[in-house]
């Protein structure tokens, strides 16, 4: 027998997340977990093994992804571990580009969901993109991912898909939901989407609602500095990865690239 055939008779119900570093969980800073990150998708993981110890979780998410990345490092591997429910987000790496065809990486995008349709019986749970009105920098994208949630929608129609709403989910514009690198939710809008992916699939709950502390009024002088260390610290590197063609997610490995009911 073997190592899959053992997998699938022992989690008869599997859970296998693909993607970027959204569902990585970067930004949901844990020590404890694998790559140092814990995350939405983790925490979905937990709250489905508490609700049915049958469950079983695999997360081959990597950080820095773009989306054809993701296909082709990851749906094969996905699909060999037989998933029951399968979530798929990736593009957001692509969006943010200086250039993109978005017409020819959502044709990629709809193949790739057509073939994880044909050759698993997974429910299948893919997400529009977030919201970057309020986003500094960021913002000028806005209409792209307008035009790549359309592409999704259609898609989750087309081929019988869940959806998970990122776009409309307002409350994430409290820029307290998100990692000090503002590309990243933090902890607390890493558990607000958990909750929400598990309200999309009908599961229990039982996930604390995230508290977050009055923000202070911060002067135009602090908010100026805020704005510079920002750009040192995270816009300019994130820069200099494009223009030298790195990644975030270079050598790194997935967190849990089989089946596992531990999820610390």
């Amino acid at each position: 027998m073997s190592r899959t055939d053992e997998l699938e008779r022992k989690f008869t119900r599997r859970f296998v997340a693909v993607g970027d570093s959204f569902t990585e969980g970067v930004g949901d800073i844990d020590p404890s977990s694998p790559n140092d990150v814990r995350g939405w998708a983790d925490r979905v993981a937990a709250q489905l093994m508490s609700n049915d110890p049958s469950w079983g979780y695999a997360n081959i998410a990597i950080r820095g992804k773009k989306l054809e990345q993701v296909i082709d490092e990851q749906l094969h591997a996905a699909i060999d571990l037989k998933p029951t429910l399968l979530t798929f987000y990736a593009g957001g790496n692509d969006i943010i580009r200086p250039t993109v065809d978005l017409e020819r990486l959502m044709a990629r995008y709809r193949a790739a969901v057509k073939k994880l349709r044909e050759e698993t019986d997974a429910q299948i749970l893919l997400f529009t993109g977030f919201d970057s009105a309020k986003a500094p920098i960021f913002n000028m994208t806005r209409g792209r991912t307008a035009i790549y949630n359309e592409h999704v929608r259609k898609v989750a129609e087309d081929l019988d898909c869940g959806i998970v709403d990122f776009w409309n989910m307002k409350r994430l514009q409290d820029w307290a939901f998100w990692d000090v690198d503002r590309l990243h939710l933090g902890i607390a809008g890493h558990t607000l989407m958990a909750k929400e992916v598990l309200r999309v699939l009908g599961e229990t709950d039982e996930i604390d609602d995230p508290e977050l502390d009055a923000m202070p009024a911060v002067s135009l002088f602090d908010r100026t500095r805020e704005n510079i260390t920002w750009g040192r610290d995270h816009f300019y590197p994130w820069l200099k990865r494009r223009a030298t063609r790195t990644s975030s997610g270079d050598g790194m490995s997935p967190k849990y690239p089989q089946l596992t009911d531990k999820v610390w």
